[in-house]
C-alpha cells in the first residue's frame, strides 16, 4: 500500500519543536499520521515518522501531528527544517524531556508528581496509557502529547528519559523495547522478576549504550539512610542480625494481588526492602536463602505474607517480613549488634550502645558461680535518636527527590550511577530463589483489560 500524502498547512510553535497541521491530499477522513507517512513541503515530498497528537482538529480533513525526521534536509524550507532540528536532537540542556509510560498510582502519584515539582531538571512531554480518561487528564496537568499506544510515544526522537511505570508483567519486555528504541529508561519496581529477564535488559542498555535506571528510589529512605550510618560508626559493633518489617492488616483484592500480572507482596512491596536486605549484606549474593508464603487475607491468587531469612558469610542475617496479616507490626527496623542496638520506623529511630574500653572485663568461669543466680552487671550504655526533618518525613517525595536529582546528574552532567542494575540483580536472584522454594496455586490467566 504506497504512503499516504499530507499537505502541511500550518506550522505552530510549541514548547521544545513544533505541531504541524497536516491535511490529507484526497477525499476521506484525514485518519491517523503515522510511519512511513509521505510529507510534501512545498515542492517536496519526504517520507516522515509522525505520531498523532489526539483527535481531527478543525474537521475531519484536519490532523495535529508532529514531524520527527522529515528528510533529505538540504531540500526542505528553513522554517520546517529548523522545527523538525529541535524534534530530532536530544536536548543538551534546560530540563530533561521526559516520557511516562502509565498514569496509575505510580506513574501519575510518584513520577509524574516529582517531575512538576522539579520543573528545572524534568519537563513531561508526552505520556502514554491504555485509558482515555487518563490520557485527557494528562494532556490537561501537563501540556503534553497524549498516547493510548505505548508504542507511539517509544517513535518519538526526542525524548532524554522513559519511565516504564506501566503494569508490573510489563516491565522488562517494553524496558527493552525502550532501550532498543534509543531511550534512557526508568523502570519501576519489580525490574523484572528472575534474574534471565534482568541480564536481557542489561544486555540491552549496553548494547544501545543508554542508561538503565531500576527505580528503587526507598535506597534514599532517610531512616535507612541513618541506619547505614549508625553501623558505619561502628558503636554497634558487628553487626549480628537486621531485622526488616514490612507489616500491616489489610485486606486486597486489584490487580496486584493476581500472578498473572506478577503481584503478590514480594514483588510488590519487596523490592523496597529487598532492596535493603541485599544492601547490608554487600549486595553479594546470599549463601542461604529461606523463604516461607501465605495467602491470608488476598482475594487474588499471589501470597500476601511473606518471610524471609537471609546468611552471607561475613554478613549480619537477615529477617524480613512482608505480612497483611500483622495487626501489631512493630517497629520497621532492628538491628542487633555486639556492643548495642537500633531500633525506629518512619518518626524515628534510636540506639544504644556501650564502650567496651570502659567497661571492665569479664572471665569465663567454668564451675558453678558462688550465688544461685545468673551473670549480672551494669552496663553504661549511650543512648542516641534521630528523627527525620519535615521535608524527609514526606517519605515519598525525599525518595523521588533524592533519585531523580542523582539520575539528572548521570544524564545531564555524566555522574556516576548509585542504583545500577547489577545491585539489583543480586535482589532477583533473591526473590527468584523465594518463588522457588514456595510456588502457590495460580487461578486460570484473563489477560490484561483492553482499555479504551
Amino acid at each position: 500500500m504506497p504512503p499516504r500524502r499530507w499537505q502541511i498547512d500550518q506550522l505552530e510553535p510549541a514548547p521544545g519543536g513544533g505541531r504541524i497541521k497536516m491535511r490529507k491530499q484526497g477525499s476521506g477522513s484525514a485518519g491517523r499520521c503515522c510511519r512511513g507517512d509521505g510529507i510534501d513541503v512545498g515542492d517536496h515530498q519526504y517520507k516522515g515518522r509522525m505520531a498523532a497528537d489526539g483527535g481531527n482538529v478543525g474537521g475531519s480533513q484536519w490532523r495535529t501531528c508532529v514531524l520527527f525526521w522529515p528528510l533529505p534536509p538540504a531540500s526542505r524550507p528553513e522554517s520546517a527544517l529548523s522545527m523538525a532540528a529541535s524534534r530530532t536532537t536530544r536536548s543538551s540542556s534546560g530540563p530533561l524531556r521526559v516520557g511516562v509510560l502509565g498514569q496509575g498510582r505510580s506513574g501519575l502519584s510518584i513520577h509524574s508528581r516529582w517531575f512538576e515539582q522539579s520543573p528545572r531538571k524534568y519537563r513531561i512531554v508526552a505520556v502514554a496509557d491504555l485509558l482515555a480518561d487518563r490520557r485527557r487528564h494528562a494532556g490537561e496537568r501537563f501540556a503534553c502529547d497524549t498516547y493510548r499506544d505505548h508504542g507511539d510515544l517509544l517513535a518519538r526522537d526526542d525524548l532524554d528519559l522513559v519511565v516504564n511505570s506501566l503494569p508490573s508483567h510489563l516491565h522488562p519486555p517494553v524496558t527493552i523495547e525502550a532501550l532498543q528504541a534509543g531511550h534512557n529508561v526508568v523502570t519501576e519496581k519489580p525490574a523484572a522478576w528472575n534474574v534471565a529477564q534482568l541480564d536481557r535488559m542489561i544486555a540491552a542498555a549496553k548494547k544501545a549504550r543508554r542508561v538503565l535506571a531500576p527505580f528503587q528510589q526507598s535506597r534514599y529512605r532517610a531512616l535507612f539512610r541513618k541506619t547505614l550510618d549508625v553501623i558505619d560508626s561502628g558503636v554497634l559493633g558487628r553487626i549480628v542480625q537486621v531485622r526488616i518489617v514490612a507489616n500491616g492488616f489489610a485486606r486486597r483484592w486489584d490487580w496486584q494481588t493476581l500472578q498473572e500480572f506478577r503481584g503478590g507482596n514480594l514483588l510488590n512491596t519487596g523490592p523496597h526492602f529487598v532492596d535493603w536486605a541485599v544492601c547490608l549484606q554487600g549486595f553479594r549474593k546470599p549463601d542461604e536463602v529461606f523463604c516461607a508464603m501465605d495467602r491470608a487475607n488476598t482475594y487474588g491468587d499471589a501470597e500476601d505474607y511473606v518471610k524471609v531469612v537471609l546468611k552471607k558469610k561475613g554478613a549480619p542475617v537477615i529477617d524480613l517480613e512482608i505480612s497483611s496479616c500483622d495487626a501489631f507490626p512493630g517497629d520497621m527496623i532492628t538491628v542487633h549488634g555486639t556492643q548495642g542496638g537500633l531500633s525506629g520506623g518512619a518518626s524515628g529511630l534510636r540506639w544504644k550502645y556501650y564502650n567496651p574500653k570502659r567497661t571492665p572485663k569479664q572471665k569465663l568461669i567454668r564451675q558453678p558461680l558462688p550465688e544461685q543466680a545468673y551473670c549480672r552487671e551494669s552496663l553504661t550504655m549511650a543512648e542516641k535518636s534521630w528523627s527525620p526533618s519535615k521535608s524527609q518525613a514526606d517519605a515519598f517525595t525525599w525518595m523521588s527527590r533524592q533519585f531523580y536529582d542523582g539520575l539528572f546528574k548521570v544524564l545531564r552532567q555524566g555522574g556516576k550511577q548509585e542504583i545500577t542494575p547489577q545491585q539489583v540483580r543480586v535482589q532477583m536472584a533473591v526473590m527468584e530463589e523465594c518463588h522457588r522454594q514456595a510456588r502457590l496455586s495460580k487461578l486460570p490467566a484473563k489477560g490484561w483489560p483492553k482499555g479504551r
